[in-house]
């Protein structure tokens, strides 16, 4: 199956945090993620350095 775009929010929401958490994330291991939508490529990254998500 084709991963599609997704929010920072539908991202937290998988790790069932806030955006504003996940940002804190992204801030403290140095992460450049663009802004707007994350695409399935960014979306891998993420999931590299944080782990999958349990959801």
């Amino acid at each position: 199956m084709k991963q599609k775009v997704k929010t920072r929010q539908q991202v937290a929401d998988e790790y069932g945090i806030s955006a504003r958490t996940l940002s804190r994330w992204f801030q403290n291991k140095k992460l450049r993620i663009p802004k707007g939508l994350l695409s399935p490529k960014v979306q891998e990254l993420i999931y590299q350095e944080f782990g999958k998500p349990i959801s």
